[in-house]
């Protein structure tokens, strides 16, 4: 029902999968497919735009935003499945046990083909769910506070050197509380679903950590590039409180601290549908303000890490600028194939984006990607050569009332 949103990608902006397989890979996709009109989310399809649909030989993972992590919807190839009803099935884990799968068929078949895998897991989306262990691991972890909490890492960023010496904190985001203002049974709930989060966080972690292994030992880590990125900044939809029922929130009808707490051992186990709240996400987005669904740096800054060791000799940070775009134009490189023309009898439009393989081999290139838009649920920015503007556009305001603001951010990386 949104402009934009129906999810059908046009045929003339063929998926790099669609390139790929053209070009002698495998193609596998496992996980989160969000990117399907909500009209073909069916057992008849149409699967134009599931995986099969977009160049992907094999698909194992759910279709839509997000799934229960113990009991998901799950669909292989262009079929639904029966939700798994085994004792401490975990959906990460059977994504990575599905994902080594696949890479060991493709491997042993012995054709001398590449492949190319795309993992999106569910974690960390709402739901926040994870083993109670990995949960337990950051018991206590939070209980500072979300300012406490946010101006370490904020120090620790420095220390790192993640961020400049002379980068600035933003002051608290509109709309969280300070965290000393907080009821005790306010401060106890929010800080069992940060624990929950990071739990999960770790969990994926852990289970990114045993696909690597494995692709170590079937021999072939030196030459495969792996790409680990986020897909936005932290989330602001949990709102003031989080919540436990993440239906009842989008019902209009949020669950409060003093109901959460009664079942506060639950959180994040299959009895539970959390999500946490706003304050964690601030956090979460150090050193930057705002969050996902905003244009600010909060919105859409992520970690982006390659390791490929045959060609990344010289590794540490970069500072170029780039952006998701960026991705597709990298692939290609890295496979010597050329952005194509035509793709099942499809002219294909003009590439966006800069491959970032120079990057790889010199740490002090200047950057070669300087100008890009962005543009979400009405909030826009426009990027050029280390300076950008950017409005946060609230719903229902007329555009005349929007505040620009203009950051020099090569130097101001925080947009303080």
């Amino acid at each position: 029902g949104y402009p934009g949103n129906f999810g059908t990608i046009p045929t003339n902006a063929a998926f790099i999968s669609e390139t790929l397989k053209h070009n002698g890979y495998n193609t596998m996709a496992l996980g989160k497919w969000h990117l399907a009109p909500y009209t073909a989310y069916t057992a008849a399809g149409p699967f134009t735009h599931w995986p099969l649909g977009q160049g992907f030989e094999r698909f194992y993972g759910f279709v839509g935003g997000e799934t229960d992590q113990w009991a998901p919807l799950l669909a292989q190839d262009n079929q639904f499945l029966e939700i798994p009803k085994r004792e401490g099935y975990f959906l990460t884990e059977d994504l990575v046990d599905k994902t080594i799968a696949y890479i060991a068929d493709q491997q042993q078949a012995n054709t001398g083909r590449p492949f190319f895998t795309y993992l999106a897991l569910g974690a960390t989306h709402a739901p926040l769910h994870a083993p109670k262990k990995n949960i337990d691991k950051y018991k206590g972890r939070f209980d500072k506070g979300w300012d406490l909490v946010r101006q370490e890492i904020f120090d620790r960023q420095k220390k790192m050197g993640v961020i400049p010496a002379n980068a600035v904190l933003p002051s608290r985001n509109q709309g969280v509380q300070a965290w000393d203002e907080l009821s005790e049974t306010q401060k106890k709930v929010y800080t069992r679903l940060q624990e929950v989060f990071a739990g999960f966080l770790d969990h994926a972690d852990e289970h990114i950590g045993r696909l690597i292994a494995a692709i170590d030992d079937m021999g072939i880590r030196e030459n495969t590039m792996i790409i680990v990125v986020s897909d936005n900044g932290a989330s602001q939809e949990g709102g003031k409180d989080g919540t436990s029922n993440t239906d009842r929130y989008r019902n209009y009808n949020p669950d409060n601290a003093e109901e959460m707490i009664k079942k506060i051992d639950k959180l994040g186990s299959h009895e539970s549908d959390p999500h946490y709240p706003i304050g964690w996400s601030m956090a979460g987005n150090t050193p930057f303000k705002r969050w996902k669904q905003d244009t600010h740096a909060g919105g859409n800054t992520d970690p982006f890490i390659i390791n490929w060791p045959a060609k990344i000799k010289q590794g540490g940070k970069r500072n170029q600028y780039h952006h998701v775009i960026d991705v597709v134009p990298t692939i290609l490189e890295a496979a010597s194939l050329p952005a194509p023309k035509m793709v099942n009898g499809i002219e294909q439009q003009a590439l966006h984006g800069v491959s970032m393989i120079y990057t790889m081999s010199n740490a002090d290139a200047p950057s070669i990607h300087t100008q890009q838009y962005y543009e979400m649920l009405g909030s826009r920015a426009m990027y050029k050569e280390g300076w950008k503007a950017v409005v946060n556009h609230v719903k229902g305001e007329p555009w005349s009332a929007d505040k620009w603001e203009l950051y020099h951010v090569a130097e101001d990386v925080t947009e303080s």
